[in-house]
């Protein structure tokens, strides 16, 4: 039988915390934190890791606060899947790394700290990871890829060798956009993936921006993952104060519906589902997680301080809950860090 998991891509968000509504008083550590999570959702993403390379030690941390069964995806760090990283926020081996000519730049490339480096940075994901997968706490290490990661021969041979990179782990791969699952290359994308053995992540984000990527449903590892970024079309591309203001948006129970059929085809070709809300905005993707766990015919776990949803309200995410949120474009209404 196809196991589900629903879960959050974050918990340890600052508008999570400040909002004061899914936290109950007293719960401020980094330990308590992440054992109330794990109490109430059974899957968690770690979005850290792309800003700074996972550790070992957060990773026997997090294993000593979860429980079994719980389960982490860790996303790669962003070198590996393209992005620029901020120099400043370099480890120091990796500072020393960077060439000359990229050196008193605000932000630092791939190309810019050589080979060797990045063969340590595969490294370091290895040994880092290896306490969560010997724990069976590793669901997958999630490689999102940027807009100028397009469809083209180097990129196809970057993704075939993931798995070599990063053996007995699973990988998950999140495009967008370019131009990977457009029109009559989605088939051809969909069949790399599953030759290499990585499983496709399915989407739900604004649409008709460059980094946009479509709704696809599809399935080309045992392990299948939707990962649910909000509709909030203006943010999409904005430069914002904090991360989690660009997905500043908050499901109402209509839209969640619509995954239902697509989270059902997904458990039809799948072993494991996962199924994660990227809407960091203080307790928004909580209160969605719980209420799609509701609409798929799970357990809602406990309820946090206030009842109903987490964060109070009507656990659907329409009426109170929705009041003084967003509207369906994701407009205000009335009105990343992580700790380890």
């Amino acid at each position: 039988m196809t196991r589900t998991l629903v879960g959050s891509c974050s918990w340890t968000d600052p508008t999570l915390i400040a909002c004061g509504r899914f936290y109950p008083d007293g719960v401020t550590s980094a330990e308590d934190r992440l054992r109330y999570y794990a109490a109430r959702f059974p899957l968690v993403e770690v979005d850290s890791t792309y800003y700074a390379p996972p550790s070992e030690r957060n990773s026997r941390l997090w294993v000593e606060r979860t429980p079994d069964g719980f389960v982490f995806n860790v996303k790669a760090y962003g070198l590996l899947t393209g992005h620029p990283a901020r120099a400043e926020r370099l480890a120091g081996w990796l500072r020393d790394a960077v060439s000359l000519e990229a050196r008193g730049k605000r932000n630092v490339y791939r190309k810019d700290v050589g080979d060797v480096a990045v063969e340590r940075l595969w490294d370091v994901h290895r040994v880092a990871l290896e306490p969560l997968r010997a724990a069976g706490r590793l669901g997958a290490v999630l490689f999102q890829f940027p807009p100028w990661f397009v469809r083209s021969g180097p990129n196809e041979g970057y993704l075939r060798k993931l798995g070599e990179r990063l053996p007995g782990v699973i990988i998950a791969v999140e495009f967008r956009g370019g131009g990977w699952m457009d029109g009559d290359a989605a088939p051809a994308t969909l069949g790399l993936l599953e030759e290499a053995g990585l499983a496709y992540v399915s989407v739900d984000e604004p649409q008709g921006f460059r980094s946009s990527t479509p709704p696809v449903v599809a399935a080309t590892a045992p392990l299948a993952v939707v990962r649910l970024h909000g509709r909030n079309a203006a943010t999409w591309d904005a430069k914002t104060a904090a991360a989690s203001d660009r997905f500043k948006y908050l499901y109402s129970d209509g839209e969640l519906a619509e995954w239902v059929p697509r989270v059902r085809e997904l458990e039809a070709r799948a072993d494991t589902v996962h199924v994660l809300f990227n809407n960091n905005y203080e307790d928004w993707g909580m209160r969605n997680a719980r209420r799609m766990t509701q609409l798929l015919g799970g357990a809602p776990g406990r309820d946090a301080p206030g009842g109903g949803a987490p964060g109070g309200g009507d656990p659907s995410g329409d009426g109170d809950a929705r009041a003084g949120g967003t509207a369906g474009d994701g407009r205000a209404k009335d009105s990343q860090g992580t700790l380890l």
